[in-house]
């Protein structure tokens, strides 16, 4: 009697477990797999949002994730850290500090926001850039650049003073794009300016920096817009096989930065890399609710676009373009109940894509832990 018993205490275990299985499965919807989380918040500690994930790849086993620490009282100001993966995304490390608000650069202490990472081609070099404002301002909407490069996948960094041929304020989002023409390479990084914020004789206004060496960056060209739209948060990416470019931008009202009734993408195209752009036009198939949304293009020549399907950044979807055609309808990238937003992917093999962005565990509360995981489009 009792080996039955037994068995069928083993029995109901099993049943019991299935069950809790299902549910989970049930609960995460969406065609993005193998998730893990690279890192969440400790809401007792210095910092309550964890926020706007970046990737890159040093290996095809060691992948390197950044992202920011918010500052508890600032608006996007705080450290920008990384971690680092040893096993494709399965489990990653422990925070490595990259840049830290607490040490001062000479008199002056900064604090950071919104990492992008850059690896040239065939170089065993990643860089960050990011942005920094003196500790002492409300938030970073009037930040300058500033960059660091590892050598060894993201152990160490080494901090660069750039030389900046664009002087204004700035606020960076979107990835480097490289534009190639008579063999010599242009490195694009969209930048918006909002300085309207906290001035009203400010602006705000979308642009494109460009650099030949990583180091000096330069004005390349505004995006017109006739529509009272604030464009920010663009991100480019090439069309066709002649050189032209295409970004695509986050909107909001220009005055009240409050989404837009059309709730509308915009996009701009530019045939001379990126130093004059098309009158800014809203993408009638591509949503945004003032969100950023990631765009980009595969090696097969289909586009990708993941955005927010609402104000309150609960689910991720996603849209496919494939060349010279029509989007795709809808489709779930992420939803489990929770809150996401700033997705960031990379393409790992042809059509399949490393995906990385802030969410967390309940819907009342929004990033405190940054996700990973894994989006095949399929050949």
């Amino acid at each position: 009697m009792k080996k039955r018993n037994g068995i069928l205490h083993i029995g109901l275990m099993a049943c019991f477990c299935i069950a809790i299985l299902e549910i989970q499965a049930e609960a995460s919807q969406g065609d993005v797999t193998d998730i893990s989380t690279v890192d969440s918040l400790n809401l007792d500690g210095p910092f309550d949002k964890i926020w706007q994930p970046y990737l890159a790849k040093w290996t095809d086993e060691q992948y390197l994730a950044t992202y920011g620490l918010q500052i508890k009282g600032k608006g996007d100001m705080g450290d920008i850290v990384c971690s680092i993966s040893q096993d494709s995304g399965k489990t990653w490390g422990p925070r490595i500090t990259i840049f830290d608000h607490r040490i001062r650069n000479g008199s002056t202490q900064y604090a950071y926001a919104n990492p992008v990472l850059f690896r040239v081609p065939s170089q065993n070099v990643i860089w960050i850039y990011c942005m920094r404002v003196p500790v002492g301002f409300r938030n970073s909407e009037n930040s300058k650049l500033v960059a660091a490069y590892t050598a060894d996948g993201g152990y160490s960094w080494q901090h660069v003073e750039l030389a900046m041929g664009y002087q204004g304020p700035l606020i960076i989002v979107g990835g480097i794009h490289i534009w190639e023409k008579d063999g010599v390479d242009r490195y694009l990084l969209p930048a918006h300016r909002n300085s309207r914020r906290g001035d009203e004789t400010g602006d705000r206004r979308q642009f494109v920096l460009e650099s030949s060496s990583l180091v000096r960056w330069d004005l390349a060209g505004y995006v017109p817009v006739e529509d009272p739209v604030f464009l920010h948060e663009g991100s480019i990416a090439s069309i066709g096989e002649g050189g032209d470019l295409k970004m695509v931008m986050r909107t909001a009202d220009v005055v009240t930065e409050q989404p837009l009734e059309s709730g509308l993408a915009y996009s701009s195209v530019s045939r001379d890399g990126g130093r004059s752009w098309s009158i800014a036009q809203p993408e009638s198939l591509l949503p945004n609710h003032r969100a950023k949304g990631f765009y980009g293009r595969d090696s097969l020549g289909r586009h990708v676009y993941v955005y927010n399907d609402e104000f309150e950044r609960r689910a991720l979807r996603y849209k496919i373009q494939s060349s010279g055609g029509a989007w795709s309808g809808s489709r779930v990238f992420y939803s489990n109940d929770n809150r996401n937003s700033y997705p960031t992917l990379i393409e790992d093999t042809p059509g399949n894509w490393l995906a990385v962005w802030d969410s967390s565990d309940t819907p009342e509360r929004k990033r405190t832990l940054v996700r990973f995981g894994r989006l095949n489009l399929g050949q």
